[in-house]
């Protein structure tokens, strides 16, 4: 048997309460694209532009491979996990300021 709604329900699904849920997403979105484009275009730009630097030896690889075969795949975990966390906790605290 379902749960009865409660009082709050209609305010949690509300178009004012979702409209402000969606567009504070949206600008978690938008910071985590923008980090991933930084780290994916800043790579060939630093390529080009310190060169010297980038064929630099770490750990047996040139920085370069080192960015693109190692440490490219953690950050995009990364990153996805800070968007899951703080799109969690976006939610969590909407759900709070309509309760009280």
């Amino acid at each position: 048997m379902p749960n009865p709604p409660t009082p709050h329900d209609d305010v949690v699904h509300s178009e004012p309460f979702l409209r402000s849920l969606m567009r504070r997403q949206l600008s978690l979105s938008i910071a985590c694209a923008v980090t991933f484009l930084v780290v994916l275009l800043g790579l060939p730009l630093l390529n080009y532009f310190a060169t010297d630097f980038m064929a630099t030896r770490v750990a047996g690889f040139t920085l370069t491979w080192l960015v693109i075969g190692v440490l490219f795949f953690p950050f995009i975990w990364i990153i996805s996990w800070v968007f899951i966390k703080r799109s969690i906790a976006l939610e969590e605290e909407e759900v709070k300021s309509v309760k009280r």
